[in-house]
């Protein structure tokens, strides 16, 4: 029999997954390679053989997504299968419009191919777009659970940016367990969160064996969505996060819009800071696409311990990378704060910046002022901490999730910026939680 030949255009993520569930061990394909975009330094690598399965003693290759039209040549390849997320409906288009014209066919996998069955009952969180408030949504589910005398175990969308076959299944219960799996500060940001909580998070890339794991000591599984991929698991419940600080996004983004449409429950966040006419055109598109869910208007106040430093200051406002990056936002909690606390003046990095994070603002030049938190392998943090402390300002202002200065060596005077989801939404969360798992 001829197998069909097959290209995964992916980001080191949803593309593995939907290897794992439609592609491995399966006669009728032959998976010939993998793309890679999004993430910095993640081509060059094999999909490891003990992870791909019997069909594949060599392991995958894995190339730049530049050298898709090439590949599809060489390989002769049938059909190309997009595998990534947060990324405009037109621009997905662009790439079936080129693989069609390289002859291929273009194939999307749906819900039913893609997602795994648990014994345990799924929460799924996830959003239109990336930074939309998707972890601290997952925070309050956590909490209000817990409270209900629930054990529950959180796992994360992958972000396997090191070894593959060292990270197939991984859990982090302890700041230790961070250090142990080598976490960027990518990783970090979406994990220390939730074990600084005293909650249990798993992650890595084969997410069936990840969820077994999981299901030995939970009686309820969280699965905190990554971009704004659909849920890798039959959802209980599922829960998108909208922004309406990219008001319309929820509606041409590609699989937000999809996460839209399926879910039980939609939270406006951030409506505390946003426009009112960009939370109405929010509200309407919900009711157009999605006239039966629930709709939650949240807050997300911040927090800043010693937010007084600012009043005055010439800051540089360090924010979540992938938001301002693929994530298009031009601004996040940082900014917030510097604006409430009274800063004088934000500084513009740019000037001070070379290697890695010179080269993140070359690709995203929309970024302007801010400093993107880029941290996806050892250089790219080196480059950030010498960024932050080669900066002319006064005070720096860190809008991560994670407190960064235990990650690098920040010399210069700092204060932290942290958020949760507003009490009012959280009750009402919780009474949706509370009638559904009684």
């Amino acid at each position: 029999m001829v197998r069909r030949r097959v290209l995964i255009m992916g980001a080191a993520g949803r593309d593995f997954h939907n290897f794992n569930c439609v592609y491995r061990d399966n006669q009728n394909f032959e998976v010939v390679c993998f793309t890679a975009t999004q993430i910095p330094d993640i081509d060059g690598r094999k999909y490891p053989a003990v992870l791909a399965g019997k069909l594949y003693p060599e392991g995958i290759p894995i190339f730049d997504e530049s050298e898709l039209t090439a590949l599809i040549k060489k390989y002769d390849v049938q059909e190309v299968v997009f595998s990534y997320s947060d990324v405009p409906h037109e621009y997905v288009m662009n790439k079936c419009s080129l693989v069609n014209a390289c002859g291929a066919d273009f194939t999307m996998l749906g819900s039913k191919s893609t997602q795994i069955k648990s014994t345990k009952p799924v929460i799924s969180i996830c959003a239109t777009r990336t930074g939309c408030g998707k972890s601290q949504t997952t925070r309050a589910v956590e909490k209000f659970l817990k409270g209900m005398g629930k054990k529950v175990a959180a796992i994360r969308h992958p972000m396997p940016y090191g070894d593959l076959a060292k990270q197939a299944v991984q859990r982090f219960a302890t700041m230790e367990d961070m250090d142990k799996h080598e976490c960027t500060i990518e990783e970090r940001e979406e994990y220390e969160p939730h074990i600084a909580a005293g909650f249990v998070i798993f992650a890595g890339v084969d997410y069936e064996k990840i969820l077994r794991e999981a299901e030995k000591e939970a009686d309820i599984i969280l699965w905190d969505g990554g971009n704004n991929d659909m849920p890798f698991y039959k959802s209980d419940l599922e829960i998108t996060v909208v922004d309406p600080h990219r008001a319309g996004h929820e509606l041409t983004f590609y699989p937000g819009e999809t996460n839209l449409i399926s879910s039980e429950v939609l939270i406006v966040n951030k409506v505390d800071t946003a426009k009112k006419a960009d939370i109405e055109l929010v509200l309407k598109n919900i009711k157009n696409r999605n006239p039966k869910a629930i709709v939650i208007q949240a807050d997300s106040p911040i927090f800043v311990e010693n937010g007084q430093n600012i009043k005055g200051k010439r800051v540089l406002v360090v924010e979540d990378g992938p938001t301002l990056t693929h994530g298009h936002m031009k601004y996040g909690a940082g900014t917030v704060a510097a604006n409430q606390y009274g800063a004088k003046e934000l500084i513009d990095p740019r000037p001070f910046v070379d290697g890695k994070i010179a080269e993140t603002f070359k690709k995203y030049p929309n970024v302007g002022i801010l400093l993107p938190a880029m941290g996806y392998g050892e250089e790219q943090m080196r480059d950030l901490e010498k960024a932050i402390n080669k900066t002319d300002c006064d005070l720096v202002i860190i809008g991560t999730p994670i407190d960064l200065g235990k990650i690098i060596n920040i010399k210069k005077p700092s204060v932290r910026v942290t958020y949760e989801l507003g009490d009012k939404a959280t009750q009402q969360l919780g009474e949706i939680l509370k009638k559904k798992f009684k």
